[in-house]
């Protein structure tokens, strides 16, 4: 008997080792975590951080004529501060004129010019006519003496007389073209001056424009209210130091503040669950104990890429249905979109959630633990339905387990899975329904809770 003691020993120390060496981690002190399967309501709802604006204000613009004067863009150069009430009239913002002042140089340059052209124009022209016109009144002097030169040699041969006849005809002709030129000189002095004159009147005009434009530069309020600085492509605010274009001189804005409206960024994963009319939940981060309700109005068809985010986002509009006086633009909000609940369903964390070729959860049966195939429905933020396979209160492992291969199946029916597969459909044909009839009231039906109920007595709950 000790003999065999003796050599059963050896073999009993050697397994003990490879056991506690081996054997599962949690015999070496190391707590599985479990949780509880709950059944309850279960919301499904969407975070998007947004920015109050005003659903309608004034736009204070700059001048309206800088693009024909040839200024592409100006400086900011004064604004009074964001959040400053004004009167109608009252300064607002003033407007760098340097480059409008170098366009007004060059004009009056032009135009100094210009006055010069025409004052040697008119010196001139009047130098060359007085010329002809000595030149007609010598002329004219001449013919006399011819004339008396033909009435002296009225007796002399008829050769001389038709030579001084010949003569006096010649200055006839000479008078003609002199006369002539005269009025060539006239003509052409006349349409000298006309075109240097409008000219002139040309760049008078520029230069009533660029000085009238100048008074624009400095901005006054079109209407009594608040100024809110206008946000630029980036996401900065136009200010002091800020340039504003030709094409858009909107420099700040007067909000309407009795409607107000949010705009946000939803992520790309979560656009295809908003729908225009949804109910939102909204705090504003500067008032976190006020809480006010709003719907969607408008759900952008394309995303676009915003600095400092690797994902596509989709801009939603979200109107504010209450009005209170603290709710001023540029506050951001944080809103809470509605996308539907399910009632009286049970559901379990998503960390419990398994798929492999099946989906499954780790479950506790007494003590031990069974890979339990599931059918599972909707998620939300943390947690996912699930329609077959568990019961509220049993509780599954969310922890890693080592010997998970080894564990011992349990699974689902056909029928059951059939049955739970129809179910899924009944809600996806009930909520289509309901977002085409919310997408087709939005502006008529205020915002309500509307309750589903399909023929297997799950409710389905969308607000």
């Amino acid at each position: 008997m000790k003999k065999t003691l003796l050599y059963l020993l050896p073999i009993i120390i050697i397994g003990a080792i490879l056991y506690y060496s081996f054997g599962p981690k949690e015999a070496a002190g190391q707590t599985r975590l479990f949780v509880e399967v709950t059944k309850s309501n279960f919301p499904v709802e969407v975070v998007a951080t947004g920015e109050l604006k005003a659903k309608n204000s004034i736009k204070i613009r700059g001048p309206q004529g800088m693009r024909s004067a040839g200024i592409w863009q100006t400086t900011i150069k004064d604004l009074v501060p964001e959040g400053t009430n004004v009167k109608k009239g009252q300064f607002v913002a003033s407007l760098d004129k340097t480059e409008l002042a170098t366009k007004i140089d060059e004009i009056q340059n032009e135009i100094d010019r210009l006055n010069t052209q025409l004052e040697q124009a008119e010196i001139d022209t009047a130098i060359q006519m007085k010329g002809v016109r000595d030149e007609i009144a010598n002329l004219k002097f001449s013919m006399a003496q011819e004339e008396l030169e033909i009435e002296k040699n009225r007796y002399e041969p008829q050769m001389v007389i038709e030579q001084s006849r010949l003569k006096l005809e010649n200055s006839i002709r000479s008078m003609a073209q002199l006369e002539n030129k005269l009025d060539l000189l006239s003509i052409q002095s006349d349409a000298k001056v006309r075109e240097i004159t409008t000219n002139i009147r040309g760049q008078q005009i520029k230069l009533n424009q660029l000085e009238s434009l100048g008074a624009q530069f400095t901005i006054m309020a079109p209407e009594d209210g608040m100024v809110i600085y206008q946000s630029e492509w980036n996401g900065n605010k136009k200010g002091p130091g800020s340039q504003i274009s030709g094409w858009d001189p909107v420099v700040a804005e007067l909000p309407d503040l009795s409607a107000m409206i949010s705009f946000g960024y939803v992520n790309e994963v979560d656009i295809s669950k908003i729908q225009k009319g949804q109910k939102v939940n909204i705090i504003v981060d500067a008032f976190p104990d006020k809480e006010f309700n709003g719907r969607i109005t408008s759900v952008a068809n394309i995303g676009q890429q915003l600095r400092n985010q690797e994902a596509k986002v989709f801009e939603i509009v979200i109107e504010i249905i209450e009005k209170d006086e603290v709710l001023r633009p540029a506050m951001t909000t944080s809103n809470t979109i509605k996308i539907y609940d399910y009632t009286d369903v049970v559901y379990a964390p998503l960390e419990a959630f398994l798929s492999d070729s099946l989906d499954y959860v780790i479950k506790k049966v007494g003590s031990k633990l069974v890979k339990q195939e599931v059918v599972a429905g909707p998620t939300n933020t943390n947690d996912i339905i699930i329609l077959e396979g568990v019961e509220e209160g049993e509780e599954l492992c969310i922890s890693p387990v080592e010997n998970l291969d080894d564990l011992p199946w349990e699974f689902l029916s056909e029928e059951t899975k059939k049955s739970a597969q129809q179910i899924l459909a009944d809600w996806k044909e009930a909520k289509e329904k309901y977002d085409k009839e919310n997408a087709a009231q939005v502006k008529d039906e205020p915002l309500e809770t509307r309750d589903f109920s399909n023929s297997r007595g799950r409710r389905m709950r969308f607000g």
